[in-house]
């Protein structure tokens, strides 16, 4: 036990511990199934939040295409799962059947060479990873080596997602166009739209965050995470140290990629779809604005900024349809402009020194009470022996004088 908690504390997890009680068993016990699964899909974008809290935060490195590698990850699930669901039982009255249906719509009548290998699950478990990972490798091999970053980074990285946005919506009979890939019922024979597979689904989800967070949170304790930011502060100093920048700016690029794939791979088992609309400039903005609403220099802080922003247009968009937009605009301008930090910047500024503040005023008042006197020391009482009890020298009579 002690061992844990000498664990918890060095690597600074307690906040941790609070997100998981949280998330696996306050919101379980009281959501119903449909705002639960919300949750789930909210916790989805929390991947690509801490991604960008190791690459922006720690890195220095503002990236506004993170929806590319959210996208690509998903469309790998995607087409394991839409596979599955063209089997020829299940597409009998296509012109074609065995190919997905917006294959046969677009009068292709053989599927893709590239389509084969994610008739495999495990290929397409590992491609969820591999695929962003590879393409962050080929985007961050030929941009840092050549020292481009800060700004033009960030355009470069929106003209890749518009890039890839064209390019799906444009082969529609390879990726389903606009429209996606929907009609994603099964993983395996496992129906994915059943209550408990939803509840299964939610606490995989779950799972794999926290580790998520505790293996970012390793490297933020590691000597890369200290480098990471010397170089985000003093890049000159650590590159003459003798260190590549290139390599290290590399690797934590595809460390977000990989988190970004993995939470689009969630995204598609518990929506049950994927389509370009969330590989686009739009919702790769809206993914920095989750980890700057938590906080840049927290991964916790980033689960709940990716929670309440998206909880936050989930309800004004029900309650006010033609305003949420701009609702949500005011949002993350007010909490940017009074909280440069986030809400982990409100907690470690404002919070937690009241707290502490408050603690010591406690102690200090109990040791200055004064203290209610003791009463004074008593004389040992000491008993009368009776007349009788009374023993009289030898030759003395006992009368009475």
């Amino acid at each position: 036990m002690n061992t844990l908690k000498a664990w918890i504390t060095r690597y600074q997890l307690a906040s941790l511990v609070l997100l998981t009680v949280l998330l696996a068993v306050v919101l379980p016990l009281s959501l119903d199934i449909f705002r639960l699964n919300l949750v789930g899909k909210y916790l989805t974008y929390a991947f690509v939040a801490i991604g960008l809290v190791m690459l922006w935060g720690y890195g220095g490195v503002l990236s506004l295409g993170q929806g590319v590698f959210f996208g690509l990850g998903g469309y790998a699930m995607a087409m394991f799962l839409k596979l599955e669901a063209s089997d020829p039982e299940s597409t009998k009255i296509q012109s074609t059947p065995g190919i997905p249906d917006f294959m046969d719509w677009n009068q292709i009548t053989e599927l893709p060479s590239f389509w084969l290998p994610f008739k495999s699950f495990p290929f397409a478990l590992a491609a969820v990873i591999v695929v962003p990972t590879l393409l962050a490798w080929l985007i961050g091999f030929a941009m840092f080596k050549r020292r481009v970053g800060g700004v033009y980074f960030a355009i470069i990285t929106q003209a890749v997602a518009l890039i890839l946005t064209v390019l799906i919506i444009g082969q529609q009979g390879y990726t389903g166009g606009v429209n996606g890939m929907t009609d994603l019922k099964t993983l395996m024979g496992w129906d994915t739209r059943t209550d408990s597979a939803k509840y299964i689904l939610y606490f995989v989800c779950v799972g794999l965050l926290v580790l998520a967070i505790v293996a970012c949170r390793w490297v933020q304790t590691s000597k890369l995470g200290t480098l990471l930011l010397a170089m985000r502060d003093k890049e000159d100093r650590v590159r003459f140290s003798g260190y590549d920048v290139a390599d290290f700016r590399i690797f934590v690029y595809c460390l977000a990629a990989a988190l970004s794939g993995i939470g689009g791979a969630l995204f598609t088992l518990q929506v049950g779809f994927m389509s370009p609309s969330f590989v686009g400039i739009v919702p790769s903005i809206e993914m920095v604005i989750y980890a700057a609403v938590g906080g840049r220099m927290s991964l916790v802080g980033a689960v709940y900024g990716a929670l309440l922003v998206n909880a936050g247009k989930t309800f004004f968009s029900e309650s006010f349809p033609d305003l949420w937009l701009f609702l949500m605009a005011a949002l993350f301008i007010g909490v940017t402009m009074a909280f440069p930090m986030g809400l982990a910047g409100l907690w470690e500024s404002r919070i937690l020194p009241w707290w502490k503040g408050r603690r010591t005023a406690l102690r200090e008042a109990a040791a200055s009470r004064p203290q209610p006197p003791s009463p004074p020391p008593q004389a040992p009482h000491k008993p009368v022996a009776s007349t009788a009890e009374v023993t009289l020298p030898e030759g003395t009579s006992g009368q009475s004088v």
